[in-house]
């Protein structure tokens, strides 16, 4: 299932976090994605809590044990396959972007969200990381996703990337994005991609 470009250059680190064991992430140019963990709940609530930040996601249990048992159930499903959520981290968390919606060749990418005056390169760094993650590391040809229809600027910013507009309803707008049209997009924007996903993936522990 995994196909890796021969265009990409092997890199990936690993890091100790707050005295956790070692462990593999995606190395982008600057930042990191490493999988969420439990001591990650303090975090991702003070961040999905923003007002301002959140307001185009879903709302989530404010209880921060609430929050930790979801992380819990979650890693079992990372543990199946079936969901990857991220930290996204320069030296501090930065954000926080998952995969999710896994069908037969298409995959769904969302709950993305950064800090407040995270330094510009984290989002398209990161974009470019769950993309070469998900169409080389899994192997998957096509990507799925809905953008609020309120958010212009990230709406504006996928049809940039190359996504398309197949649907939409009165709250939000459905895209479409194949590994095909990635591959031609990419090339503008080869100074944000992360340098490999081969080594995070092959550490990947799946159940």
């Amino acid at each position: 299932m995994f196909d890796y470009p021969i265009v990409s250059m092997l890199f990936i680190a690993t890091i100790a976090f707050r005295g956790c064991a070692m462990m593999a992430v995606i190395k982008g140019r600057k930042i990191t994605l490493r999988l969420v963990e439990v001591f990650d709940a303090e975090f991702i609530l003070s961040l999905r809590s923003n007002q301002h930040k959140a307001r185009f996601l879903h709302s989530i249990d404010s209880e921060i044990e609430k929050q930790r048992e979801w992380i819990v159930d979650y890693k079992k499903r990372e543990s199946l396959g079936k969901e990857y959520y991220f930290v996204i981290e320069e030296c501090v968390p930065l954000g926080l972007v998952r995969l999710y919606d896994f069908l037969e060749d298409s995959f769904c990418w969302g709950s993305f969200i950064t800090i407040e005056n995270a330094p510009f390169y984290a989002a398209i760094e990161s974009v470019c990381c769950v993309y070469e993650f998900a169409f080389y590391g899994l192997g998957f040809t096509q990507s799925h996703f809905d953008v609020r229809k309120e958010n212009e600027r990230v709406v504006a910013f996928h049809q940039k990337f190359g996504a398309s507009i197949v649907a939409e309803d009165t709250q939000n707008y459905y895209f479409h994005f194949t590994r095909q049209e990635y591959e031609k997009t990419k090339q503008k924007y080869l100074k944000f991609m992360p340098l490999d996903v081969a080594c995070f993936v092959r550490s990947l522990k799946i159940v």
